[in-house]
């Protein structure tokens, strides 16, 4: 089965718990609707997120971001199709914090643009491997 992978990050506007509550809640919705799986990374200072599934479906989403006024400076890190899904049992997975991504300090100097998707990708593989919590 042919699977589209796209990775983007972006830098949250107004970013607080209720917001990022309805962002997952409304991810998860569209998401079953539209047979897309994936992961969230969220803090106050990013967005990291993996989408997969059919390809339209996700440039789709990807363009709902974009036009999205909770996400600044949206950014696609990868897009590609691969022959099977990673995170293929959640809607949407969450990590609450992800610290071990990156410091605030880090992002505000650039670590994001410096980033390879080698290195994007192997956070989500990580937080996979870790089983995340708040998955489906």
């Amino acid at each position: 089965m042919d699977v589209f992978r796209a990775i983007y990050s972006s830098e949250p506007f107004g970013y607080d718990s209720a917001i990022l509550d309805g962002i997952l809640m409304e991810a998860r919705r569209a998401n079953l609707r539209d047979g897309i799986t994936g992961a969230l990374i969220c803090r106050a200072d990013i967005y990291l997120q993996w989408l997969e599934g059919p390809e339209l479906e996700v440039r789709k989403t990807l363009e709902r971001f974009v036009r999205d006024d909770r996400h600044l400076e949206v950014k696609v890190h990868v897009a590609e199709h691969v022959p099977e899904r990673t995170f293929g049992e959640w809607a949407m997975l969450h990590d609450p914090a992800a610290t071990w991504i990156w410091t605030q300090s880090e992002i505000t100097s650039g670590a994001l643009k410096r980033t390879t998707p080698e290195e994007i990708t192997e956070f989500f593989l990580r937080l996979r491997r870790t089983g995340a919590a708040d998955g489906k």
